[in-house]
């Protein structure tokens, strides 16, 4: 098995349980917009992707439209939303114990960064980490491809199979193999098991118990 030294974790499903702040926050911003006959299940597809691509299509939303919209959701999300979130059981233990292990650990998230490092320091979990990428304020720059590139590029990281792309959704999976990086899926987020498996990512963790055998290899 490959020895991984820098680990690459998304934020929303993989290391963070943010569903109640995300659905609370959609639900503010589709009543500011006037938007109430959906079935509520549909909602479930925002966590994971970036915020444009929920609006845009899940509810058909025009780019206008699709802009205002984000800007109601990261209204609420701003002050109640984000802290609506817990650490999935055994996470904080994992990484510290990674840290201890001499791994390098980064985030890239679609989440907005500025949120996403509220979260990481208020659990206190950004003293592991040496970088946190997230979407930028516009969302020209949010798919998690263009994240993980970037983030490689800040850090000046050539593609390896050392380096590991960590997340719960295919747009981890695809983003990581974009940028030559082993995968890993994790099936206790968001994604569906099946759509991540057809993603064909290197390594499968059921759990953060398996998670980090895997990383710790």
């Amino acid at each position: 098995m490959t020895q991984f030294t820098h680990i690459i974790f998304d934020l929303d499903g993989t290391l963070t349980d943010n569903t109640q702040g995300i659905i609370n926050s959609l639900k503010y911003s589709l009543n500011k917009m006037h938007i109430d006959d959906y079935p509520e299940n549909l909602l479930d597809g925002f966590i994971g992707p970036p915020l444009q691509w929920g609006f845009s299509q899940l509810f058909g939303l025009n780019v206008r439209d699709t802009k205002i919209a984000v800007e109601y959701f990261r209204e609420f999300y701003g002050e109640n939303g984000w802290h609506q979130n817990v650490p999935y059981d055994g996470v904080l233990e994992m990484i510290a114990e990674l840290d201890r292990l001499g791994k390098k650990m980064y985030i890239a998230t679609s989440k907005l960064e500025k949120y996403a490092v509220q979260i990481m320091e208020y659990f206190e979990m950004d003293k592991y980490i040496i970088q946190l990428k997230g979407a930028d304020y516009g969302g020209e720059k949010a798919t998690k491809t263009q994240i993980i590139t970037d983030l490689m590029t800040m850090q000046q990281l050539s593609p390896s199979p050392e380096i590991v792309m960590i997340g719960d959704t295919v747009f981890d999976i695809e983003g990581g193999k974009a940028n030559n990086l082993s995968t890993i899926a994790v099936s206790y987020g968001f994604g569906k098991p099946e759509e991540l498996r057809n993603a064909s990512p290197d390594f499968f963790a059921e759990d953060i118990e398996e998670l980090y055998e895997i990383l710790s290899a």
